[in-house]
């Protein structure tokens, strides 16, 4: 496995002590205590009452404002002290560096309603789910073979946290890409996996002139119609419902542009190949095929690392059962795989986004880098 110098130095050699070590054990054997104890120190408002307090605050004087029982405040309070989002001294508690993490960073918000809401439950599903290659944990919300064929059905809440999820990655993203992907100015684009439309919407907002049609499961594009009925530019947004699954659903023609956009995650390599080469015999030579993902080897801190080859277990549990955050080697793969060349690799977009340029014709592959 190729891993810029930044990630190989981290992962190469250990780097904790014996006792260290032991503690990272421990931890992770509770690691679903310690995720729901923090989640309800932020959801009871205890970590913001001692973030407002200028020196602490008593376990008395927070079960005061909380109006939980003693109990509940001694037992969440004692367990935060261990796990490192709070501080005791002179039997008055304070908030950490990692409380104030936990509670401010928009990303941490984010990540912890995803998998409050979406993931929980299902996770108890992961060994059958890695053993059977199916997303056994999405039986819990209904009887459907991918969570994408459910979204619209899913509780309120779900979708609420499933949706905050995708977006937040995607919408970090959404002005750089812009000005990448029109810097040839498409006058037709082809957003395959366009979900509710928010990409498309800034595309019409970004240029008065395009077209952009939709490429997804028949039920998302009633969603997106819904979504984007009431919005300026709605005009020249188009539907083309179809299941992309099928390798013989093929790709409508004429397209400047094919947008892609952290849609091949979802997919299978062997998927992944299918849809490409469907792509690619739909383009012609002008064509542009785009590509945008979290690749978790082309991340420029250690931490968003972490975070993708986690997100990965997602797919494996509920979204598909064969899919996961790629690491950029593997999607190069499968782009020559189904007949196209890689011209440009742009990193760094967003929140830890590259975005790959592909065509038919390329023949110099000008930016592969790591940061």
């Amino acid at each position: 496995m190729k891993l810029p110098s930044s990630l190989s130095t981290y992962y190469s050699k250990e780097r904790q002590s014996a006792l260290e070590a032991q503690r990272l054990a421990h931890e992770i054997s509770f690691g679903p205590i310690v995720f729901q104890v923090s989640r309800l120190m932020i959801k009871f408002g205890i970590l913001q009452m001692l973030i407002d307090s200028e020196k602490g605050l008593t376990l008395d004087e927070i079960t005061k404002k909380t109006k939980l029982s003693k109990y509940a405040c001694q037992c969440l309070l004692e367990s935060s002290l261990t796990i490192g989002t709070v501080l005791c001294k002179d039997d008055r508690f304070t908030c950490s560096k990692a409380g104030w993490f936990l509670l401010n960073d928009p990303l941490v918000k984010v990540d912890m309603d995803f998998n409050h809401d979406v993931n929980y439950l299902g996770w108890f599903h992961l060994e059958d789910a890695l053993l059977n290659g199916k997303p056994e944990g999405l039986k819990v919300f209904g009887n459907w073979s991918t969570i994408y064929e459910g979204l619209s059905q899913l509780p309120e809440k779900v979708q609420d946290s499933w949706f905050a999820f995708d977006h937040y990655y995607s919408d970090q993203s959404f002005d750089e890409a812009l000005q990448i992907v029109f810097a040839d100015k498409p006058k037709t684009l082809l957003d395959v996996g366009g979900n509710t439309g928010r990409w498309a919407l800034r595309c019409v907002e970004y240029d008065a002139d395009v077209q952009v049609t939709i490429m997804d499961l028949p039920q998302q594009i009633e969603l997106m119609k819904r979504h984007t009925s009431d919005k300026k530019g709605a005009n020249r947004i188009f539907g083309h419902g179809c299941n992309l699954l099928d390798p013989k659903t093929p790709f409508p023609v004429g397209f400047d542009a094919i947008w892609l956009s952290q849609f091949l995650d979802c997919f299978s390599e062997k998927e992944v190949i299918s849809i490409l080469t469907r792509a690619s015999k739909s383009m012609n030579s002008d064509t542009k095929l785009y590509i945008m993902e979290t690749f978790w080897d082309r991340q420029r801190f250690e931490t968003a690392a972490y975070a993708l080859t986690q997100i990965s277990l997602y797919f494996t549990a509920l979204a598909n059962g064969n899919s996961k955050m790629y690491h950029s080697d593997d999607m190069i793969r499968c782009i020559e795989a189904a007949g196209l060349k890689v011209e440009e690799i742009k990193d760094g977009i967003g929140k830890g986004h590259s975005i790959v340029i592909c065509s038919k014709t390329a023949t110099n592959f000008t930016n592969f880098h790591y940061f």
